[in-house]
């Protein structure tokens, strides 16, 4: 095969040739990878939703997006009921606030608003400091941080840098407040959706 000529044209083409055969490689890669990480995004989301529900739970219903003031997403609630009753909700929610970014989150409310639990979802945290949000706010070994029980009706949760009562990831303050926040946010929409639907 004849050595192609040094030319700014034929360099060109070269370069052409490699983007156009990378990007059908990653568009294949992505094709392949597309179903099997969706379908592995929609059982961990199911599981979330029923690890932060009541127990007893006989039935949940289909999301509804819920949208509150000033925020563009909405917030899929999920109503759980038991023997035909509303028993309470899991709300999807978020922030982008994280130190890294996004942190996406599943919470549980009773009937009352009062927080069940919660299954972060996904989040990019500093590993040892801010992904400790994982578990940090519902270990029973630091009830002051535990959010488990409270209702951010009664009182809005923050950090106690803030005036709150919740204490934060210990050098992670930027992290808990934007995971606290993310459940204000998540409440607010669940009391939005009592609203709506008539529940008391």
């Amino acid at each position: 095969m004849a050595k192609l000529e040094s030319s700014l044209r034929n360099m060109l083409l070269s370069l052409t040739a490699i983007s156009l055969g990378a990007s059908a490689i990653l568009a294949a890669g992505y094709a392949i990878t597309k179903e099997p990480i969706d379908k592995a995004a929609a059982l961990k989301e199911e599981k979330a939703i029923k690890e932060v529900l009541p127990d007893g739970v006989s039935s949940i219903g289909e999301a509804k997006a819920i949208n509150i003031d000033g925020l563009s997403d909405s917030f899929p609630v999920y109503p759980a009921s038991k023997d035909g009753e509303f028993v309470g909700a899991a709300v999807q929610t978020y922030s982008n606030e994280g130190y890294s970014g996004r942190i996406t989150i599943m919470v549980g409310f009773d009937r009352s608003g009062s927080i069940i639990n919660y299954s972060v979802l996904s989040a990019a945290e500093t590993p040892g400091l801010g992904a400790k949000v994982i578990d940090w706010f519902k270990n029973d070994q630091k009830p002051k941080a535990d959010i488990r029980g409270k209702n951010p009706q009664a009182k809005r949760l923050s950090v106690s840098k803030d005036g709150g009562e919740i204490d934060a990831i210990t050098a992670s303050t930027i992290t808990s407040r934007a995971f606290l926040q993310s459940i204000n946010n998540a409440y607010e929409a669940f009391a939005k959706y009592k609203k709506d639907n008539s529940i008391q």
